[in-house]
């Protein structure tokens, strides 16, 4: 399994993973006897049997064990393996704890010390695993409570599907940003550690993404829609991608600027719209994977600018929200918060928004020019609004909501395909935001032009900080910011072939460098250094799976937040955070109980406070020594890096 921590660079020897081949037992039972250096017997039940190589359970002490349907034997089998273990080892197997995977079983076992993973061949007459494919898909700006499953009133039947038939993770970290984010997901370590890495300037093996590390495990890897990784500029050549479809981000959803495998594509505008031409573009990835390489797993990047600025929807999904959001977003935010408790995902005081935490990167005497006088720059209760700019705020709101709803749409059409080629089941599919909902205001490109209808090609709207902070409920402040609006995001997984418990949410708190290490334990536990060499830092992340059966606490020392000079820190039920709009002063919250950021406990707690900001001082520092080769997106982060 892949620590958390940082290792010296000698190499670790590689834990072995199991190649198994036991029968499914009919009890709650699995004994493991005369466990030796030089043989490995296991029973089932005493006539269900099958060998395996035993490996040591994982750091964080769990004990998995995985049994491949097809192997009946009467007799104990053994064969060599490569640590040291006690004899008569046994492991209870909940049957309410399992999930199931095509020709197998998992259950984890709590008691045990020893950890089996069976993702390879069985013998005599046992059926091949087959490794799951990987579909990890990223909406950009979509805030922790615009889907259906979280609380709102945007239709996103297809996310809520995936919800109801999978886990829905409550407090689950990103970095805040986009290119943060994305390059922490594609890499498995805190963006501030992640040193350049294009294909000329990597001799130290570092960084590589997953699709590297898949890719020697004999997956094949896509990527369709948007990119952003300045750490490595190119998804083919770069990071390790078969196929890409980059669409480069610009000032418009209906004009393309897209390239294909790193080279700039001569794409028709006619009919275009992002979302739906990154969707066609990985159902023919997906399509034409299934016709060359159809017994052999995938993973499939799908990343959507949707519903990021500027708001352009198609007008029949405008329509369906044109009269929705009227009411404004304090009512808004009621329904939402209402929605959220009687889920179970948000039993806590909510957020109080602070008109002073907006986002403006122009003149506002510009931007007046630009949208009129029915803008509104900064929080304020909707009934002190007029009817003019209520009506403007209330139609930008209803095309946030049709883009959310046509991503969904394409997301379907996602799933869709996957059901026709026979994959759905046997896919893990992940979903998630890249930070909170956005309540910057700005404009871009050709300019917006108030004559033109709403949510066209023409028109260049931004959401703002009133429905954005609505779109965040109930956390506090939004994108950009590391105040938990700005971080959560709301992971789904499904696994239909993979998960026995579903509809069911999981309070364990994880950030997205968790990602890398679950999809390489996923795929057959790859360990990054047989492909990298012995240099190869540790991955920041764990592995999300244990908590997959049950509602578990992964234990981690702390989860880290550094971006433009907003910072923060979590230990376990505690989290500090600081920012520019704040003065630096640094606040102390009980997470476990006010993920609102109500209740300020830095004069209580003090020596808490010292405690962890030594310890974010400590990983500042420790992270930049590890940065050899910033980005100069990196530096002007503000994140402190040697000098060049």
């Amino acid at each position: 399994m892949l620590s958390s921590a940082l290792l010296p660079t000698r190499k670790r020897r590689r834990q072995t993973s199991l190649f198994s081949s036991i029968s499914r037992p009919d009890r709650d039972m699995l004994r493991i006897t005369s466990i030796r250096n030089g043989s490995t017997n296991i029973k089932v039940n005493s006539t269900k049997v099958g060998t395996g190589i035993a490996r040591k359970s994982s750091p964080a002490g769990n004990s998995w064990a995985s049994l491949s349907d097809g192997f009946d034997s009467d007799h104990v089998h053994s064969l060599n393996h490569h640590h040291t273990m006690k004899n008569n080892l046994q492991m209870p197997i909940s049957r309410k704890r399992m999930f199931h995977g095509e020709n197998r079983l998992f259950a984890i076992g709590p008691s045990a010390g020893v950890c089996f993973l069976a993702f390879a061949s069985c013998t005599n007459d046992a059926k091949t695993y087959k490794r799951p494919n990987i579909l990890l898909i990223v909406a950009d700006d979509m805030g922790y409570s615009d889907s259906g499953c979280f609380g709102g009133e945007i239709e996103t039947p297809n996310i809520n599907s995936l919800a109801a038939n999978g886990l829905r993770f409550t407090q689950f970290y990103n970095a805040g940003r986009s290119w943060p984010t994305r390059a922490s997901l594609m890499t498995g370590y805190y963006y501030q550690a992640i040193q350049k890495s294009s294909a000329e300037n990597r001799p130290d093996k570092w960084s590589r993404s997953i699709a590297h590390f898949l890719s020697s495990a004999g997956y094949h890897s896509y990527q369709s829609g948007k990119w952003h990784v300045s750490e490595m500029p190119k998804p083919h050549a770069d990071a390790g991608f078969e196929h890409s479809y980059l669409t480069s981000y610009g000032a418009s959803h209906f004009i393309p600027k897209d390239y294909v495998d790193d080279e700039l594509a001569d794409v028709d505008s006619i009919g275009y719209y992002q979302a739906t031409a990154i969707t066609d573009r990985a159902i023919s990835m997906l399509k034409d994977h299934k016709a060359q390489y159809p017994s052999e797993p995938f993973f499939l990047y799908l990343t959507y600018h949707t519903p990021h600025f500027p708001l352009q929807a198609p007008p029949e999904d405008i329509e369906k929200y044109k009269n929705r959001y009227r009411n404004g977003w304090d009512k808004l935010r009621e329904e939402r918060l209402s929605r959220l408790r009687q889920m179970g995902v948000a039993n806590y005081r909510p957020a109080v928004i602070e008109p002073q935490a907006r986002w403006i990167y122009q003149d506002e005497t510009l931007l007046r020019d630009t949208f009129g006088i029915d803008e509104v720059y900064e929080y304020a209760e909707w009934e002190t609004l007029t009817e003019e700019q209520k009506e403007f705020q209330a139609t930008k709101m209803a095309i946030h909501a049709a883009m959310v709803d046509r991503m969904d749409q394409e997301i379907g059409r996602t799933l869709n395909q996957l059901r026709e080629s026979g994959d759905f089941d046997n896919t893990v599919i992940f979903f998630l935001s890249d930070n909170g909902c956005s309540t910057e205001i700005m404009v871009r490109g050709e300019g917006h032009d108030r004559n033109a209808p709403v949510g066209s090609a023409k028109t260049h709207l931004c959401l703002g900080p009133g429905f954005a902070s609505a779109s965040n409920t109930p956390l506090r402040r939004s994108k950009v910011w590391v105040h938990e609006g700005g971080i959560s995001t709301p992971l789904i997984v499904h696994w239909g072939k993979g998960l026995h418990a579903v509809n069911e949410l999981r309070h364990t708190p994880a950030h997205l460098v968790d990602l890398a290490p679950t999809i390489l334990e996923l795929a057959g536990d790859i360990n990054p250094y047989d492909v990298a060499g012995t240099n190869y830092p540790a991955l920041h992340g764990k592995s999300l799976l244990p908590a997959f059966p049950e509602d578990k606490t992964i234990e981690r020392d702390y989860i880290y937040f550094n971006h433009q000079r907003n910072y923060a820190l979590r230990m376990e039920k505690w989290k500090i955070v600081t920012s520019e709009l704040d003065h630096h002063k640094w606040s102390l919250y009980d997470i476990s109980g006010d993920r609102g950021e109500t209740n300020d406990l830095a004069s209580v707690y003090p020596d808490q406070l010292k405690k962890m900001l030594d310890k974010w001082t400590s990983l500042t520092e420790e992270f930049n020594n590890l940065n050899q080769r910033p980005t100069q997106q990196q530096i002007s982060d503000g994140v402190i890096v040697k000098e060049q």
